[in-house]
């Protein structure tokens, strides 16, 4: 009974405090993909990509309602870093769906606008709301009606006392008439949010903890491994907290936080190598995060991704040679930079083509020997390999019954039309590729036959083609396999390479797409085609996860562009729709839906561009 009625109650009590609207949610799950096309459209960095922001803790003043009830502890607002840009995960603000969905539509303009940053967080919104309305004046009408639902939401000034209703009086007007205002009055308590406007101190990302500390060649050191949960939607505020020193060993515990992850004490615990299944949920709801370096696991994490011995590995055959690379912080490329080491597979052994792709492979063969190099004699030619017999003839028979006519070319000449292309085709071969499609397939195995198949069919037309595949491990071992240079056979050596390829390692796409373009540029032909499979972003143990990969990536493309090359990008990743346009263009790029679509969607793209 007891239990029943203080259920009842603290329903009733959160229904009389609440000011939010639950029949009127929307979430960011159904307008995530179409916000992203509005940032970009409205000039927004391309580099950045849409991320759901749980709620942030609100330090303004609550009524004893809401304060008993234990609500509007936390609000929706939204922000922009280097990586993404975070909007709520949901919105019920505002009684009206309509109004939610405007509220992200005008949260995206105003991540978009393009203007100077400055130390007064009032100041630098507004600036905001002036340009979003200055260059996108249609917005106006949304503006004025979410102004309106803002308004209704807000306390009176005239209500409040002293500095707090100069604040929120300050506030008002800055919304009404943006530019007025140069600064919000201190007052006891923060101001109550603005939903309208971007966060006033946006939280550091977990990725920027250590960013902030100095360099980025410390996480070199220290950043092994990948995050359990890289696609984790919530966003987190980041505290960056000294790791305990493990000389005392005394239990410490609060008892009144035992349930709870929301206390930190910086004292001396035992490790448990399992892991927490419901540790992603508790995580989850947390509002603060506590990040500190530990040696030990960081080097533990080091042994279990370090390379394996030079007799198990795969065979160097030829030295590193230094590429560069782009740091889009300092917007410059940075020479000799990455090492880039030639390797074969170690197990590779002369092949011939599986049996389960020999029936494929010979459909292929005869549609494909059909863009075959074409012959044609060319007649009447004043020079040529053979005698043109009925030129001959005309001319003799003409001679003899006298008349009188000029003597033309009496040879032919056989001439060869060939098509004048060649393509590079750059396979991932990172550890992702290992995952497993079905019972039957991983993604490697589909990569490994789209090799084949594609091989297959250009060596029956005569097209020049290479084959190489790529990973890395930091950016001093970028690994560079060449399955088939441009200058070697087609045969049972080089699908022998194919078919002993294996993943490995991450994915630095940068190094290999620079190498790639380098030896394609070196063709002799009008047109050069660089075809890029992979199945996920840019990425590496150090600081190249993220925003770094993604930059450095589309500047190699956009070198590619500017040597002649036709870059295009084949993948089955399916977030490849956020960061691919950025980087190929939105023609440049196809999302797989299924990876066993892989071997018959390369050859018809190729044959589309072939044409192009």
């Amino acid at each position: 009974m007891e239990e029943w009625v203080g259920k009842h109650w603290h329903s009733f009590i959160a229904q009389r405090g609440s000011v939010r609207y639950p029949q009127a949610e929307v979430t960011l799950d159904g307008y995530g993909k179409s916000l992203g096309l509005l940032f970009r459209a409205f000039g927004g960095d391309g580099g950045l990509k849409i991320a759901a922001a749980g709620e942030l803790h609100n330090s303004a003043r609550r009524s004893w309602l809401q304060r008993l009830a234990g609500s509007h502890s936390h609000v929706p607002l939204a922000w922009r870093d280097n990586e993404n840009l975070n909007l709520p995960a949901q919105l019920d603000i505002f009684p009206e769906v309509e109004l939610n969905k405007a509220l992200y539509l005008w949260l995206t303009a105003m991540a978009a606008a393009n203007v100077k940053s400055s130390d007064s967080w009032i100041v630098d919104n507004q600036l905001r709301v002036c340009w979003v309305l200055k260059h996108f004046p249609g917005l106006r009408k949304t503006y004025v009606r979410l102004f309106d639902a803002q308004l209704a939401l807000r306390p009176g000034f005239y209500q409040l006392d002293g500095d707090e209703g100069l604040q929120e009086q300050a506030i008002q007007i800055a919304l009404h008439s943006p530019g007025l205002v140069a600064s919000v009055p201190l007052a006891k308590h923060e101001p109550q949010p603005v939903y309208l406007w971007l966060h006033p101190q946006p939280p550091v990302e977990l990725g920027d903890a250590d960013e902030a500390e100095g360099n980025g060649e410390q996480d070199d050191e220290h950043g092994e491994g990948e995050s359990r949960d890289a696609q984790q939607a919530n966003r987190y505020r980041a505290k960056q907290t000294e790791m305990p020193d493990g000389k005392d060993g005394m239990l410490t515990m609060r008892w009144e936080a035992i349930f709870s992850w929301g206390e930190y004490l910086k004292i001396n615990r035992c490790t448990d190598d399992e892991e927490d299944p419901s540790a992603a949920d508790i995580a989850r709801d947390m509002e603060q995060l506590h990040v500190a370096r530990d040696q030990q696991s960081s080097s533990r994490l080091r042994l279990d991704l370090d390379l394996p011995a030079a007799e198990f590995d795969d065979i160097p055959i030829a030295g590193p040679h230094p590429l560069p690379e782009w740091d889009w912080r300092q917007q410059k490329l940075i020479p000799n930079h990455c090492q880039l080491q030639m390797m074969l597979p170690r197990d590779s052994q002369p092949q011939p083509l599986p049996k389960h792709l020999q029936q494929q492979a010979r459909r292929l063969r005869s549609q494909f020997s059909a863009l075959a190099q074409q012959r044609s004699w060319q007649n009447a030619q004043a020079d040529g390999s053979e005698l043109d017999m009925q030129a001959y003839l005309d001319f003799y028979s003409a001679r003899r019954s006298g008349v009188v006519m000029p003597e033309r070319g009496l040879y032919r000449q056989l001439n060869v039309n060939r098509r004048d292309l060649a393509t590079l085709l750059l396979a991932d071969l990172s550890l992702s590729t290992d995952a497993a499609i079905d019972d039957n397939q991983r993604i490697i195995d589909v990569i490994r036959d789209s090799l084949l198949l594609f091989a297959e069919a250009l060596s029956s037309c005569g097209d020049q083609f290479s084959l190489y595949g790529f990973s890395s491990r930091r950016r001093e071992q970028v690994r560079f396999y060449p399955l088939k240079p441009f200058d070697q056979p087609y045969n049972d050596q080089v699908r022998g390479h194919i078919q002993a390829i294996r993943p490995g390692y991450y994915t630095r796409m940068g190094a290999a797409i620079r190498e790639s373009s380098r030896l394609l540029a070196q063709q002799a032909v009008s047109q050069r085609i660089l075809l890029i499979l992979t199945d996920g972003k840019p990425n590496d143990l150090d600081y190249y996860e993220g925003r770094y990969g993604v930059e450095d990536t589309r500047e190699a493309i956009r070198e590619a562009k500017q040597q002649g090359l036709i870059p295009f990008c084949i993948t089955i990743d399916q977030e490849g729709d956020d960061y691919l346009p950025y980087l190929f263009g939105s023609q440049g790029y196809t999302v797989l839906q299924r990876p066993e679509q892989l071997p018959m969607k390369l050859l018809s793209l190729y044959s589309q561009l072939a044409k192009s």
